[in-house]
């Protein structure tokens, strides 16, 4: 029971990310929804730690800036940027489902960054995923539930936020956690704001038809609150409990996230949902054995 309810909440938690991006997105450019989301989150965890926790040695240094920019750089602009862009053109069910198979393309990134050969399950996992992913897009790619080039830009986003996970576990930090977070959100904001110039530019009129309406804010609201922090404080909650049982957590994301495509997008559940989430899931279990 002390993981049950946690767990629970966590993936169904972490599952509305994709929705509520879908939602956002209708209101604003993609790379708005971003830049407000990472100034608003960056900017309120960095004033929790600073004013209100008064962390004492706290203030990164000369070469931690430059840790903290690649990882804002992998984790922050990169990734939640093609994310967002992503599910313009991608259903929100779709969105869920590759987030589940972040652990692979960790498992691969991994070995090559330690030089040695991937392992049979690390390949054999990520294979199974991505063909999961692949059968269950099919069907929407001829329904106009996505596109080719929103699922290059979603596969960019997993690239990227796997080799900063990986670049993550290999520096030893001497910050707190909250002040990473902060700093590295708030720099991933920064990086990003050339790209939103540009888009203004290519795309004058979706920044002209931007609507910041009750939506936009929900979409914000739940972005930032349910998802960057009560999801995240339960997930290292669970994975103080147990690492290995608080991956587990992860094989339910991509139901919850069928379920709420579904119910709330009217996102269409097909047999080649089921198989491909049944891959997926396969995969998990087994690049994770």
């Amino acid at each position: 029971m002390q993981q049950l309810i946690p767990g629970l909440l966590f993936a169904a938690l972490w599952a509305s990310a994709s929705v509520a991006t879908k939602f956002g997105v209708k209101s604003v450019h993609p790379l708005v929804l971003a830049e407000v989301r990472f100034f608003i989150a960056g900017g309120g965890m960095l004033l929790f730690a600073y004013a209100i926790k008064r962390h004492k040695n706290a203030w990164p240094t000369g070469v931690e800036w430059r840790q903290l920019t690649i990882f804002a750089l992998l984790n922050t602009t990169i990734y939640l940027g093609a994310f967002v862009l992503a599910l313009k053109q991608v259903s929100a069910g779709i969105g869920s489902l590759s987030t589940a198979t972040n652990p692979l393309f960790i498992a691969l990134l991994s070995a090559v960054w330690l030089r040695r050969m991937p392992r049979w399950n690390e390949l054999g996992g990520l294979v199974l995923g991505l063909i999961g992913v692949g059968v269950a897009t099919y069907p929407l790619l001829q329904n106009s539930y996505a596109t080719v080039e929103g699922l290059l830009i979603l596969l960019g986003g997993m690239i990227s936020v796997s080799a900063a996970t990986v670049y993550y576990a290999r520096i030893e930090w001497r910050l707190p956690n909250l002040v990473i977070n902060g700093w590295q959100v708030f720099i991933g904001g920064l990086l990003l704001l050339p790209f939103v110039g540009l888009a203004a530019v290519l795309d004058p009129v979706a920044f002209n038809q931007s609507q910041y309406d009750l939506r936009f804010w929900a979409s914000v609201f739940w972005l930032i609150v349910p998802v960057s922090v009560a999801a995240l404080q339960l997930w290292f909650y669970l994975v103080r409990q147990d690492p290995i049982r608080a991956s587990l957590w992860l094989f339910l994301c991509p139901i919850f996230g069928f379920a709420y495509s579904y119910l709330l997008m009217n996102e269409p559940i097909t047999p080649y949902t089921v198989v491909g989430t049944t891959l997926v899931i396969g995969g998990l279990w087994l690049g994770r054995k």
